[in-house]
């Protein structure tokens, strides 16, 4: 049987929740080990993982964006390359990646081809919208983080061939959509302070934040402060009047998929959000630079005005991982093309 390694990003809390959808769907044709590197998620999968390692996460700040510094000061490099050089990728028939550097470089060092699947390969085709600005560090990053050879997508809408619609979990497919009149948010790059701040400005409006900055619930005055609970936050937008958020992907398309109204705040210093604010952006939904006070205006707009954009995100996810999986189980080598070759020693 078709032995596969399947390795995830562990910052934040898309790739998580995609893979507990993928990782049944490749079970069903192969033999699965997974690999999870990172140190910002939320989510504990259900099924075995076989490596975990500390790889390079990105750390989120607390005013709107990723904190650079605290993610070069959290790096151990040395460790990051003992990592990809002890991992042993060539015992596996096929390596499929979701956007996880340490066995990404190790298939590169070993000439062991290395399957993309990622939202990531998907905002960096040239099919997919583009910001009317380029980060060009943001882009050798994303293009560098973590090669490979072959490249299928995810994203908000099916741009070319090799790019798909969501990965809506089965949790959220499954949920009761209702109105309950609140509005669900989460904005992991901004402190509970800030947000209360701005949010509280909005006093009729009852605001459920989900953070990752504190650890007990609490309530002030309008507004209901909980960590980041999986199944909690999905009942949450599932009953709310909208959603505010990150322009991150997992969470906005589950919202879109539910058929809420959606209000999106890119990071700063993350280009692979600003790719994706301009898609929302092309499909209607509304794109706030910040949430700083002078901005107070647009969420008012959206609170009054805004709608939910439709869209069609079937469930496909097994007819993909088939496809990748019969396409590429027997390929031995293929052509490494980076735009950037970085040696690891």
């Amino acid at each position: 049987m078709t032995k596969i390694l399947y390795a995830i990003q562990g910052t934040g809390n898309g790739h998580l929740s995609r893979a507990m959808d993928v990782v049944p769907c490749l079970e069903k044709v192969a033999e699965v080990d997974v690999l999870i590197s990172g140190i910002q998620g939320d989510l504990i999968l259900p099924f075995p993982i076989a490596y975990k390692l500390r790889g390079l996460s990105f750390i989120f700040g607390k005013s709107g964006g990723v904190n650079l510094w605290k993610t070069l000061m959290k790096a151990n490099l040395r460790k990051l390359a003992k990592s990809i050089n002890s991992l042993p990728v060539e015992k596996y028939d096929l390596v499929i990646n979701d956007f996880e550097p340490v066995s990404a470089w190790a298939c590169y060092l070993k000439n062991k081809p290395c399957i993309a699947l990622s939202h990531q390969s998907a905002v960096l085709s040239a099919a997919s919208p583009k910001p009317l600005h380029t980060d060009m560090i943001g882009k050798l990053i994303l293009n560098n983080y973590a090669p490979s050879s072959a490249k299928y997508g995810f994203h908000f809408a099916p741009y070319s061939e090799n790019i798909f619609t969501p990965v809506i979990r089965r949790e959220v497919r499954e949920q009761q959509i209702s109105d309950k009149g609140h509005y669900t948010v989460y904005l992991p790059a901004y402190d509970d302070d800030r947000l209360i701040k701005q949010l509280s400005r909005f006093s009729d409006i009852r605001w459920q934040v989900f953070s990752k900055h504190n650890k007990k619930p609490r309530d002030i005055k309008n507004i209901t402060i909980r960590p980041v609970e999986s199944e909690k936050f999905i009942k949450s937008m599932a009953a709310s009047a909208g959603v505010l958020c990150g322009a991150g992907f997992e969470t906005p398309a589950e919202a879109l998929f539910m058929g809420k109204k959606l209000l999106v705040i890119p990071m700063k210093n993350q280009y692979e959000q600003h790719l994706n604010a301009a898609a929302l952006r092309s499909m209607g939904v509304p794109v706030m630079k910040s949430l700083k006070s002078k901005y107070e205006a647009d969420i008012s707009d959206w609170l009054l005005n805004g709608s939910p954009v439709p869209v069609n995100y079937p469930d496909n996810t097994q007819e993909i991982v088939n496809t990748i999986v019969a396409k590429h189980r027997f390929d031995s080598q293929m052509d490494w093309t980076i735009d950037n070759q970085i040696e690891i020693t």
